[in-house]
């Protein structure tokens, strides 16, 4: 399917010279004097290789088909990521690479996009909060109750972030799934 090059966004799929493309960063630039541009940051998904393409905004790309399901984690092992399609029961093994990132805010039973072509897996998407356990942070300080100071901490899944001061290692915390910021106390 053809589209116009300034419809592209990030997490698309295009084929180009009959390879496909995930999208990582796209930019339409509109100088002051010449023809607008989209810009393109692709990852190759054959191989991993990183592609910087420049198109004119009314150029046509071709789009190609991606189909994106819910899928549930299962469980990882040498082989990758395994999910399960809820409505079929069909299990899919997804590459370390595909998952990237992501990999430490995986949890067991936890429900992600799955965008794939062919049946082939190309990119996850995860819930956009996650709780999760501080592992381990500093002690509280006495009279440290400055509302924008914040300790380092890392949760139980080994990614580092840091926490407001009233909290303690135990302490279940939401998490954003794309940096692992803070955002409050879980309320379970």
């Amino acid at each position: 399917m053809k589209v116009i090059a300034s419809t592209l966004r990030k997490g698309n799929v295009v084929e180009k010279d009959g390879k496909l493309y995930v999208i990582l960063f796209a930019e339409n630039i509109h100088p002051g004097k010449g023809t607008p541009v989209t810009q393109l940051d692709m990852r190759r998904i054959t191989d991993g290789v990183k592609v910087s393409e420049r198109y004119r905004t009314t150029e046509q790309v071709e789009r190609a088909f991606v189909e994106d399901r819910e899928h549930t984690f299962l469980y990882s092992d040498g082989e990758g990521f395994h999910f399960m399609n809820p409505e079929s029961y069909e299990q899919v093994a997804v590459p370390a690479d595909v998952v990237g990132d992501a990999a430490p805010y995986l949890q067991e039973g936890m429900a992600v996009m799955l965008s794939s072509h062919n049946g082939v897996p190309l990119t996850i998407e995860l819930p956009q909060r996650v709780t999760l356990e501080v592992a381990e942070t500093e002690p509280v300080l006495k009279g440290q109750t400055a509302s924008s100071s914040y300790k380092p901490a890392t949760l139980s899944n080994g990614v580092r972030t840091t926490v407001p001061p009233h909290i303690a290692a135990g302490t279940r915390v939401v998490v954003m799934t794309a940096d692992g910021a803070y955002v409050e106390r879980a309320k379970d």
